[in-house]
């Protein structure tokens, strides 16, 4: 058993360096140490925690199971031994250098990251924030590896580890190329319902990260016993609207973002003919950065600067009038 009396606490955060880096050289370069020193360290932990800890796989370092039951209680222990020495009051944003990696598709790249961008400028300048392609299914399992601090995702259930935010509602609208033949032969005008038929008859891109055919707008449309012509996928918003932009197809996209890039794109936007409910986007964490004052206030930022796309939402219901 070890004796928790006679441990030196530094060889945690070599364990947990080592658990993040899986190498004693990178881990050294993260501490400050020598890769002798943190050998020397591991050395010693093996014969506190009376386990191998690690073992060479390649050119890196493969944790144990026992390694690996430590990693989140550590990180987690941790992070709150920070807190407790820093104390809220101690967090300047103006002095801070901390590192954010935030998970979500490219629609905040458009909506959020330029305000970000210029808030951090005035606010914060040494911060850093990395935006990571969000991968459906999978956000959780990078939460609890360290390789995210937060995730921007439509709400979903989560392990109790996981604290949540409400950010914003997201309803959907139609999009199409201005000019569109066939809808200016249906004498349809911009932020009327797109007719089913129609809707349903055209070809359609989807946004789909897996290349997946059927999304929430299939099953919209399912509910009312209807079927749509999907022709391709795009992994980003991004190419969704380029490619209607360029072509005779049409799409769902955000009523927020179809809004925002509709008068560059060149696109008019159409409310859809189905019952289709808004998705409600959340801020996803894991509560070891609960109390992080770094966190709170990166939060706090990112929540305040998402707040006018809820307002948008209420406001407008819908699609609204899009350009003509």
């Amino acid at each position: 058993m070890t004796n928790f009396a006679t441990l030196d606490l530094n060889l945690l955060r070599v364990l947990d360096a080592l658990l993040s880096e899986g190498s004693t050289v990178r881990a050294g370069e993260r501490l400050g140490l020598s890769q002798p020193a943190v050998s020397a360290a591991l050395s010693r932990l093996r014969g506190a925690l009376g386990d191998e800890l690690f073992f060479r796989r390649g050119q890196g370092l493969e944790p144990t199971h026992f390694a690996r039951s430590l990693e989140a209680p550590l990180r987690e222990a941790l992070d709150g031994l920070q807190t407790l020495l820093n104390g809220p009051a101690a967090f300047d944003p103006a002095a801070s250098d901390s590192s954010f990696t935030v998970s979500g598709s490219d629609f905040f790249a458009e909506m959020l990251m330029p305000g970000l961008a210029g808030r951090l400028a005035r606010t914060a300048p040494g911060m850093r924030v990395h935006l990571v392609d969000l991968v459906p299914d999978s956000f959780v399992g990078t939460l609890q590896r360290h390789e995210i601090d937060l995730a921007l995702v439509p709400e979903v259930e989560a392990p109790d580890w996981v604290e949540t935010r409400r950010m914003f509602s997201c309803p959907f609208v139609a999009v199409a190329r201005k000019g569109h033949p066939r809808l200016a032969d249906s004498r349809v005008s911009p932020g009327d319902v797109m007719p089913m038929d129609l809707f349903c008859d055209l070809g359609q891109v989807v946004f789909s990260p897996e290349g997946n055919l059927r999304t929430m707008g299939d099953a919209a449309l399912a509910r009312v016993g209807r079927e749509r012509q999907v022709v391709m996928t795009m992994p980003v918003f991004s190419g969704v609207y380029r490619a209607v932009a360029a072509s005779d197809l049409i799409a769902l996209l955000p009523m927020q973002l179809a809004r925002q890039v509709a008068p560059g794109a060149g696109l008019v936007l159409y409310q859809v003919p189905m019952p289709m409910a808004p998705v409600e986007i959340v801020m996803i964490w894991h509560r070891r950065f609960s109390a992080s004052p770094s966190h709170v206030w990166m939060r706090d930022q990112i929540a305040d600067l998402l707040a006018p796309l809820d307002a948008m939402a209420r406001a407008r219901g819908g699609c609204g009038r899009g350009p003509s």
